[in-house]
């Protein structure tokens, strides 16, 4: 646990790519299998569920440390962060938890593994019959950990730990460990369960196979543009699509059955049906990139709609009517079991129309009412947009909203298809994104290097005299203003709820998102797409700021 405690501690305190790799390369070179194969599953991403309950975990803590639970939650409110909070207030040497349990006389902690904590001890946790078998289990592992190592533990136990660092570092890493390229390793990895020391050691082996049966690619990425387009050079050097509202997703039909893979990794097949069905049709050995759209009467319905169907394990007939999806295509990775992703762009688009022709599936079109006759199929083809200048395509963007497209991609025709997101092959140049100016009505906490500050903020519009919460953003301010935000909030807070304040409404921030849908989920009868902070607007009294009719106006919003 020590090992990977200073691990963590690494990754948190730098933003430097090199320093980050070299940490986890030295990490994978020393730690035990077992161990190894744990971090990776914490490291890549993988799922973590909480082994007991915050408020079992709080009231234990309260008690080894012998003080009251009101003032735990005080210091909470303070830190910022529960982890650390219980680790900080958790005395160096704890008594055994129970009467008949030894206490340690050793003169340090005992070591602990990885693994142990992860795997063992979060097992036997969940097997733990009652609240004290439970809380003799937690006080065993405090007795055998550091307080750094602690606020790890915290977070494991609470499945809240999250590590600053990209699955693409971490293939870098374990390429080098295992002496391939990391390429091959970032292959190797999508997909995989790493579960035991048997599993990471067959993943370091040189001959270890790169392409298991269902198996996806590493998807390639876009990087936003940040510049005017022609400065990318002539317009005929770029092909031009449609960047759509759906889940980036690979078809992998190798051998008799067919996956469906996403961009996070995660196997939802089973999730979408119909497009099992159609792509069994296709020849065995082939994957497809693309996006999985939801669209019902030829009209695209945006991901808030397409996301209830994410995640299930059965659809019924019911669900598939209500929320229809296809999948649109845009580049052929694998051809009758070859890798086509070194080949250029302009070529692996030259196949994959000729294959989807030879299936019947057409391009779908947005901008025409009914895209192809077939307006059945649920496999389709992302069409190029026609430009012969970049003034052209600006104005295939402007049109974009109005279609429920969220902007245009662009890539290098001569283009690879690579590995994560490499710059200055393929670029997102999304639309303009919505604007309204609103008003902070609660503020929470933030945690690592924001702890102890109100980073966290949430946001309300005018309704009938009234402010509804419409909107949480964590980001856009910087530090200065987050101090200073900080201070407004302490000063002007009318209740407390632990780490949440409800402050007066004093202060106007202009919010930018991509998307507004009704939603019967939300209060407010409203949800937007990745709200932040634009900027402080400290012209704008809250008074002046917008109304839930100004949100509810821009669904119905042109461009």
């Amino acid at each position: 646990m020590k090992r990977f405690t200073d691990l963590y501690w690494q990754l948190d305190a730098t933003s430097s790519t090199t320093e980050k790799v070299a940490a986890l390369e030295a990490y994978f070179s020393q730690a035990p299998a077992e161990d190894a194969a744990s971090a990776l599953h914490l490291l890549c991403g993988g799922k973590q569920s909480r082994a007991v309950s915050l408020a079992h975990l709080r009231q234990w803590a309260a008690e080894a440390a012998g003080i009251p639970l009101w003032l735990l939650e005080e210091c909470y409110a303070q830190v910022g962060d529960l982890a650390e909070t219980l680790a900080l207030l958790l005395p160096d040497r704890l008594s055994p938890s129970s009467e008949t349990e030894p206490a340690d006389t050793s003169s340090s902690p005992q070591a602990i593994g990885l693994a142990e904590c992860v795997r063992t001890t979060v097992e036997r946790l969940r097997q733990a019959k009652d609240e004290h078998a439970k809380r003799e289990i937690v006080v065993g592992v405090w007795q055998k950990l550091e307080t750094r190592e602690r606020i790890v533990w915290h977070k494991l136990l609470t499945g809240g730990c999250r590590i600053g660092v990209s699955r693409t570092l971490v293939a870098r890493a374990l390429a080098e460990v295992a002496g391939v390229e990391p390429a091959v390793m970032a292959h190797r990895l999508i997909g995989a369960s790493i579960a035991t020391a048997a599993d990471y050691e067959a993943l370091l082996h040189p001959d270890a196979l790169a392409t298991p049966s269902q198996r996806p690619y590493p998807f390639f990425l876009a990087a936003p543009l940040e510049t005017e387009p022609a400065a990318l050079g002539p317009v005929a050097d770029w092909l031009a699509e449609w960047k759509w509202d759906g889940m980036r997703a690979q078809l992998v039909c190798r051998g008799d059955g067919v996956a469906i893979w996403t961009r996070g990794e995660e196997l939802v097949s089973e999730a979408f049906p119909e497009l099992l069905a159609a792509a069994s049709h296709l020849p065995a050995g082939t994957v497809l990139d693309g996006e999985i759209l939801a669209i019902r009467d030829r009209q695209l319905l945006g991901f808030t709609t397409l996301s209830r169907r994410i995640g299930r394990r059965q659809v019924g007939k019911k669900l598939r009517a209500e929320v229809p999806c296809a999948f649109v295509a845009y580049d052929l990775l694998e051809a009758e079991g070859s890798d086509l992703r070194g080949l250029p762009l302009e070529a692996r688009r030259a196949r994959l129309e000729l294959l989807l022709e030879t299936h019947g599936a057409g391009p779908f079109d947005p901008t025409q009412a009914a895209p192809t006759a077939a307006g059945d199929h649920v496999l389709w083809l992302s069409p190029a947009l026609p430009a012969t200048s970049w003034e052209e395509l600006v104005g295939w963007r402007q049109g974009a909203r109005k279609l429920g497209v969220e902007g245009l991609l662009l890539k290098r025709k001569e283009g690879s298809y690579g590995t994560g997101r490499t710059r200055g092959e393929w670029w997102k140049w999304k639309v303009e994104p919505l604007e309204i100016d609103a008003v902070l009505i609660y503020a929470q906490a933030g945690h690592g290097r924001r702890a102890g500050l109100h980073s966290d903020y949430t946001f309300g519009l005018w309704h009938d005299g009234q402010l509804v919460t419409v909107a949480k953003a964590y980001s856009g301010l910087t530090d200065a203003e987050i101090v200073e935000v900080d201070r407004i909030v302490r000063a002007t807070t009318l209740e407390k709820h632990g780490p949440v304040r409800i402050v007066q409404p004093t202060l106007v921030m202009q919010l930018a998102f991509e998307g507004v849908n009704r939603s019967t989920r939300h209060k407010a009868g409203i949800a937007v797409r990745f709200p932040r902070i634009l900027r402080w607007r400290r012209d704008k009294p809250p008074a002046e700021a917008g109304t839930l009719a100004d949100l509810q106006a821009l669904i119905d919003q042109p461009s």
